[in-house]
């Protein structure tokens, strides 16, 4: 769960601040991790905000437990597996698509 808290309040702040061009995606993304928290990673503004908690009008609403977003981040790759799995739910496919760009 650390691991996840850290990705959220240290790594994504970081990254979005040296990528502004990751705004390019315009759109929110809300991310609730059961056993974790949710965060909200704003795409509509240069450079991205992250927030803890939820979104009024997420574009796209990713839902899992703790467990699975930390083998996401591991290895972004497993996002599709976890997804036919159904352990990874998203409210919108096309917008989920662009996770890995941050994520990964």
């Amino acid at each position: 769960m650390s691991d996840v808290q850290s990705f959220f309040n240290d790594t994504m702040p970081t990254k979005l601040a040296e990528n502004p061009d990751l705004s390019e995606i315009g759109a929110v993304y809300q991310f609730d991790i059961e056993g974790a928290g949710i965060w909200t990673i704003d795409l509509t503004q240069t450079p991205g905000v992250v927030t803890e908690g939820e979104h009024d009008d997420p574009g796209c609403v990713v839902s899992c437990e703790a467990e699975d977003f930390a083998s996401l981040l591991e290895n972004p790759a497993n996002g599709m597996m976890l997804f036919t799995m159904g352990k990874l739910k998203v409210s919108d496919v096309g917008l989920a698509l662009s996770l890995q760009k941050i994520i990964g």
